[in-house]
């Protein structure tokens, strides 16, 4: 897929932990990993927004386009 979810990276930037992510926007664990891993299909924009706003970053900064 040409869509790469670099959230692990700014996790680490960020020194959160993925629990303590899933927990400030109200998600599970699982799914946070899911969505770190690239294992989703989609993801909502307010589940980006959350992301965005809890890790103080924009979407550039977790999603990146590469071409096949």
């Amino acid at each position: 897929m040409p869509i790469i979810v670099r959230l692990d990276v700014m996790l680490a930037k960020r020194k959160v932990m993925s629990k303590d992510l899933a927990d400030q926007i109200g998600i599970s664990v699982q799914n946070l990993s899911l969505l770190k891993t690239g294992q989703v299909r989609g993801v909502r924009f307010e589940t980006l927004a959350a992301i965005c706003k809890a890790l103080n970053c924009q979407p550039a900064d977790l999603l990146e386009y590469e071409p096949d």
